[in-house]
């Protein structure tokens, strides 16, 4: 979907789309050792897949992928409050919260929307939350259909979100991170990704060049 220029709305501001996990919000390590406590299980992530990635301590058998996601459910309905905040993350949405409209884009369940709003609150990160589940090039449509902004990036770890907004909205710049060290030194760059940056002191000036320059384009 490309978006009419001469659609767009008046003075629209720029868009960032942000994902939350490993973005605004470290996650996995946190499941990790929420995992080894609760459940004696032993946490591999590898590629984001965690299919794999769940062996049982003592004899090592693998965590079936449908015993999985119970798991993950249970960890956000109960160990949300482990999570801690991606250092600069903060501080980047408050600048670009200054000249852009900012939506956080999660694939969690509808029903973790208010606890999402909230936990990112505690956090002193207050801006609209999207639960999503499956692809996320379709929220990205609705949304920049929706604000008619002036430029969006999205912002996402995971390469098959940039594949699936690649598709559906590819005029969107496409911002690859990985806040989670461990999984960021195993994981190679998305090939839909316009960049991978993976600590927010760098991805500031990024996002902020992607917008000045459809301001410059504008005018």
């Amino acid at each position: 979907m490309t978006i009419d220029p001469a659609a767009r709305a008046a003075g629209a501001r720029p868009l960032l789309i942000t994902d939350c996990d490993e973005v605004l919000l470290h996650m996995v390590s946190h499941f990790g050792d929420w995992l080894g406590e609760a459940h004696s299980i032993d946490f591999s992530p590898l590629h984001g897949d965690f299919s794999y990635a769940l062996k049982r301590r003592g004899g090592g058998e693998l965590v079936p992928p449908e015993d999985v996601w119970p798991m993950l459910d249970t960890f956000f309905k109960t160990e949300m409050k482990r999570q801690t905040l991606v250092p600069g993350a903060r501080e980047a949405l408050a600048a670009l919260a200054e000249i852009a409209d900012i939506v956080v884009l999660t694939n969690l369940t509808h029903e973790f929307n208010e606890a999402r709003a909230e936990q990112l609150g505690t956090h002193g990160i207050w801006h609209r939350v999207v639960t999503n589940q499956g692809g996320k090039g379709g929220p990205v449509v609705k949304l920049v259909a929706e604000f008619q902004p002036s430029v969006t990036v999205f912002v996402d770890d995971l390469s098959r979100h940039h594949e699936s907004v690649a598709k559906h909205a590819p005029e969107v710049f496409r911002l690859h991170m990985i806040a989670e060290p461990s999984v960021a030194s195993i994981t190679p760059p998305s090939p839909a990704a316009h960049a991978r940056i993976d600590h927010w002191d760098d991805a500031l000036p990024w996002i902020q060049a992607r917008f000045s320059e459809a301001s410059v384009e504008a005018a």
